[in-house]
C-alpha cells in the first residue's frame, strides 16, 4: 500500500513570519539606535537606560497598533472583493464560468479542458474557485489581523529587550562599542533565522538585515553626537 506524501510548503508561515521578523528587526534596530544616539550625546547611564525602556514600551504599542490597522485594512479589502464576487455570481453566473475558464486558458490549458475544469470546480465551490484563482486570496495567505498584531508586538518587545539587557550591564565607558557589536550580531542571527524559516539563503538574509541595521545605528549615533556637541 502506497503512503501519501504530504508536502509542507512555506506559504502558510507568511501570516506570522513577516510581522515577527519585522517586529524583532525594528525592536533591535530602533532600541539600539535610540540607546546609541542618547549615549553619543553624553547622557548618563541611567538616562540612556530610561530612554531605551521608554522606546521598548512605545515601540511595542506602536507596532501592535500599526500592524493591526494595516492588516485589518487588508482583510477588509479582501472581504469586500469576495462580497463583490459573490454578487457577480448571483447576477452573471454564465459570465463567471467563462471568466474562470479564460484564466485556465491563460495558464496553458486548451479551451475545452479549461471549460471542463471550470465547470467542475464551480460545481464544487464556485465562490472558492474564483476567490482563489481570480482574486488570488487563499486560506494560507489571507490577512489575519490578530495573529499579525501579537506576532509583531511580541517580537518587537523581545528584539528591543536584547540591546537593553546589554545596556543595563555594560560599563558606561564601553557602552557604545558593546551595543553596536552585540546588536549587529543579534541582527545577523535574526536575518539568518528568518531566511532559513522562509526557505531563502541564510547568508543573504543575514547580510541584508545587518547592513540596514548598521546604517540606522550609525546615522542615529552621528545625530546624537552632533546634538551633544552643539548643546
Amino acid at each position: 500500500m502506497r503512503s501519501h506524501h504530504i508536502e509542507r510548503h512555506l506559504a502558510g508561515r507568511i501570516g506570522w513570519l513577516r510581522p515577527a521578523v519585522l517586529g524583532a528587526n525594528d525592536g533591535i534596530v530602533s532600541t539600539a539606535s535610540l540607546v546609541l544616539g542618547v549615549a553619543a550625546a553624553h547622557a548618563t547611564h541611567d538616562s540612556i537606560l530610561l530612554a531605551g525602556v521608554a522606546g521598548l514600551v512605545a515601540g511595542t504599542m506602536s507596532m501592535a497598533a500599526g500592524e493591526y490597522v494595516s492588516v485589518h485594512s487588508q482583510a477588509d479589502s479582501e472581504q469586500a472583493d469576495i462580497e463583490l464576487e459573490r454578487k457577480e455570481h448571483e447576477t452573471n453566473i454564465l459570465g463567471e464560468h467563462k471568466e474562470l475558464a479564460a484564466i485556465y486558458v491563460g495558464r496553458g490549458l486548451d479551451p475545452a479542458l479549461a471549460k471542463q475544469v471550470a465547470d467542475q470546480l464551480m460545481a464544487h465551490d464556485a465562490l472558492g474557485a474564483h476567490t482563489r484563482d481570480e482574486l488570488g486570496i487563499s486560506e494560507a495567505q489571507n490577512a489575519r489581523p490578530l495573529q499579525a498584531t501579537f506576532a509583531s508586538a511580541a517580537s518587537f518587545a523581545v528584539g528591543a529587550a536584547l540591546p537593553l539587557i546589554v545596556t543595563a550591564f555594560a560599563p558606561e565607558s564601553s557602552l557604545i562599542p558593546l551595543i553596536s557589536v552585540t546588536s549587529l550580531v543579534f541582527l545577523a542571527l535574526l536575518g539568518g533565522a528568518a531566511a532559513k524559516a522562509g526557505g531563502a539563503r541564510v547568508a543573504a538574509g543575514a547580510i541584508r538585515v545587518t547592513f540596514w541595521g548598521a546604517l540606522a545605528m550609525g546615522l542615529t549615533a552621528s545625530a546624537g553626537a552632533l546634538f551633544g556637541a552643539v548643546v
